[in-house]
């Protein structure tokens, strides 16, 4: 399998159901149980993953979290801190109303992957966690290959987080003054490039060993599962849940599809998600990341850097979708590559990363 076959491959992985199974299956779909199989069937990846062994015993940072006496702002950075781990990660979406004329159900959507995420900086009052899918192939002969890295999104933690950048659509970004910052922490999300995606205020509630963290409402880009097959709304807008448990953590949506232009605002649809990080012990991800993470963490580094000067010194900024017909994503990844092969020199990742990203933004 060439590279570029694995990077395409890597996307995510799907659960497949024979046809035989999916002739037996009883047409009930959550939210559309009056609607056949054949037309509610979950889109997704097609590929299929390795095997994995799920871990049953509760997380030594499950513990760490329960002990008495801890401040609230120790407790809720443990709970964030226990994100940390290797995971079988499942992606559910369905949309559960729609406003259009003549409304069709869209088709929910379905993916799952195993994905290692790693502590990149934990210092008092904030955290930053990466992101990465760590997978092995199954061919046709049984023969498994891998692990197959491939960067995914990051997670900036801030506790009492004074300002935070606002989506405002139309690929533009803006800095406002936080509303109550106080015993809160702000989530800042990026893309798998280190571009920002949305940043948001909420607050964590620990109770009955659960720790839970509530969103504000968020506006944020489309995510790649609808802007490739969606074109009526610009914003999805919503509110998010992350709950810690005893063995992983879940992460739930409840989203608004916004078609905003100006000051009009329509709603197209509302849409409910789950994502589901269960800890496993087998394959080994966190190895495969962390060799990886040696060549190109730098250049990687580097590219957050560029980006943090970026937030501090403007109020306002829009990213260009291409440029020279090239998503911000794809200069990045492939100068990563590069770096990975040894076919660059690591001392020109800091110039190499602010020039490229310079070249996508735009300052009003």
């Amino acid at each position: 399998m060439n590279k570029g076959v694995i990077l395409v491959a890597l996307v995510l992985q799907g659960a497949s159901i024979a046809e035989e199974e999916a002739k037996e299956a009883s047409g009930h779909v959550f939210a559309w149980p009056f609607m056949s199989w054949e037309e509610m069937k979950p889109r997704g990846g097609t590929s299929k993953g390795s095997e994995v062994t799920l871990v049953t015993e509760a997380k030594e940072s499950w513990k760490k979290l329960q002990e008495d006496g801890l401040t609230k702002q120790e407790r809720d950075r443990r709970a964030i801190l226990s994100m940390a781990g290797s995971y079988r990660v499942s992606f559910d979406f369905v949309e559960t109303l729609g406003s259009a004329p003549d409304y069709t159900p869209p088709r929910p959507y379905f993916s799952w992957g195993t994905e290692h995420v790693e502590v990149l900086e934990d210092r008092p009052g904030f955290v930053s966690l990466q992101h990465a899918l760590v997978m092995y192939f199954e061919d046709e002969e049984g023969k498994v290959s891998g692990p197959h890295v491939m960067k995914h999104w990051r997670q900036d933690w801030t506790w009492q987080d004074p300002q935070i950048h606002r989506f405002a659509g139309d690929r533009t970004w803006v800095r406002e003054k936080s509303s109550e910052p106080e015993g809160r922490w702000s989530q800042a999300v990026f893309q798998v490039d280190d571009s920002p995606r949305y940043e948001v205020l909420g607050e964590w509630h620990h109770d009955a060993g659960l720790s839970t963290w509530r969103s504000d409402n968020c506006p944020r880009p489309l995510p790649r599962r609808e802007f490739s097959v969606r074109d009526d709304y610009n914003v999805l807008e919503g509110v998010h849940e992350i709950t810690i448990g005893r063995t992983g953590w879940t992460h739930t949506q409840t989203n608004r599809k916004m078609k905003i232009e100006g000051d009009k605002r329509e709603c197209v649809g509302t849409e409910l998600g789950l994502n589901r990080y269960e800890e496993i012990s087998e394959p080994e991800l966190a190895d495969g990341f962390r060799d990886s993470w040696k060549k190109a963490g730098p250049y990687w580094a580097a590219v957050r850097n560029k980006w943090a000067s970026t937030l501090r010194e403007h109020d306002r900024f829009s990213l260009r979708s291409k440029v020279a017909e090239k998503s911000l994503w794809q200069e990045h990844f492939g100068r990563a590559g590069k770096i990975e092969s040894g076919e660059v020199n690591p001392a020109e990742d800091a110039k190499h990363a602010e020039e490229t990203i310079d070249a996508f933004l735009v300052i009003p």
